[in-house]
Order: C-alpha cells, then structure tokens, then sequence
C-alpha cells in the first residue's frame, strides 16, 4: 500500500435516533481541528457497523489516516463486532483512532513506539467488555424487574379494548350483507384493526 504523508483526520459522530442531537459531539471534534466537511454522522444503532455513513468514511481511508470520535460507544455497541472493526482500522487499513473522552485510546503513532499502540488497544479491549458487560446487566435487571412485576399482577402492553356489546348483532347484519364493514365500523366506533381482531375472534367462536 501506498504511503501517505499528509495525515488526513476525520471525525464520525452517532447518535441512535433521528431525533438525538449531533451537536455536543460535533462541538469536540470541530475543537479538535477537524474540518466539517471530514465530519461523517449516522443516525442509527449501534448493533452492527452497516452505517452508510461509516462506512463511506472506512472506504475513503488511506493509510495513516486518523478517526477521531468523542467517545467509545460512538463507535459501536457489540463489544465483539467493535474489537473486529478497530483490528481492521489499526491493522489492515493502517490507520489510527483517538476517542477524546479516553486519552489513552489513542493509536497515533507520532511517537513510534509499540507500546503506545499496545496500551490503546489493551485498554480498548477492557473498556470494550466491561461496556458490553454492564449492557448485559442492565438487561438483565431490566428483565428481573418485568418478572417480578407481572408475578404481582402488573400488565404489559396495550390495554385491549372491550368488545362492543352489539358487535354480533351489528357484524350478523354484515354478514346479511345489510351494511358494509365500513359502516359496521363506525355504528360501533372502532378502528380498523381492532375491528376485524373482533371479527377474526367471531369467526374462530362458529357463531
């Protein structure tokens, strides 16, 4: 691969939905000296790296290039698919990441040293799992707590509405083809797919 000696930065931002705010972290990178133009942005989870706008970036590097991101989850969620994309970076692609908010992961290599590099992946691989760890946990008493509630008795999900008490009657005349369903409908004030749930549910009880 071609050597480059013009060190090229960019910066990538994440937030998981299209009405999360960019800003703060492109507020860090712009005071790192990166250009908004370098600035690529997702808007998207962070459950794997199929990311058009990360992957635009990966596919712009070149060898000694530098992504810079605020903080580690902005790179990703899965702890094992993060390790495999900042191998691929670091060793294929031959290119260094910074994240601002943990100045040890920083695999630039002015200094050319080894151990620069080994201390930032090392603490990237520690900091990697005890993120994906406490995920894990916090799942985990997320599903504890639902247990424990519904064994008291607390229900999740909708509420179901109640089945009008002239359904049959008025469904009975559909079926006559005296009105529509349309007209069912509104005579008993029902959406559209609650309505046909109580059809199906009359239908399944042979009336």
């Amino acid at each position: 691969m071609k050597e480059y000696t013009e060190k090229r930065k960019f910066g990538y931002i994440r937030v998981s939905t299209k009405t999360q705010n960019e800003t703060r972290q492109k507020d860090a990178l712009l005071g790192e000296g990166i250009l908004e133009r370098d600035i690529f942005i997702d808007k998207q989870s962070g459950k794997d790296f199929s990311r058009p706008a990360y992957q635009q970036m990966i596919q712009s590097l070149q060898q000694g290039d530098e992504i810079v991101i605020q903080d580690l989850d902005r790179l990703g969620r899965n702890y094992s698919e993060m390790a495999k994309e900042w191998n691929y970076i670091t060793e294929e692609k031959k290119c260094d990441i910074r994240v601002i908010n943990y100045p040890l992961l920083n695999t630039a290599r002015e200094e050319k040293t080894l151990d620069k590099r080994f201390i930032a992946k090392l603490t990237f691989e520690i900091l990697s799992y005890v993120a994906e760890k406490e995920r894990e946990e916090i799942k985990r008493r997320q599903r504890e707590g639902i247990e424990s509630a519904r064994a008291k008795g607390v229900k999740f999900g909708r509420t179901k509405i109640p089945k009008p008490e002239r359904f049959d009657e008025i469904y009975q005349r559909v079926l006559r083809r005296e009105i529509t369903n349309r007209q069912a409908m509104a005579e008993l004030g029902l959406k559209t797919n609650t309505y046909y749930a109580f059809v199906n549910e009359y239908k399944e009880s042979g009336l």
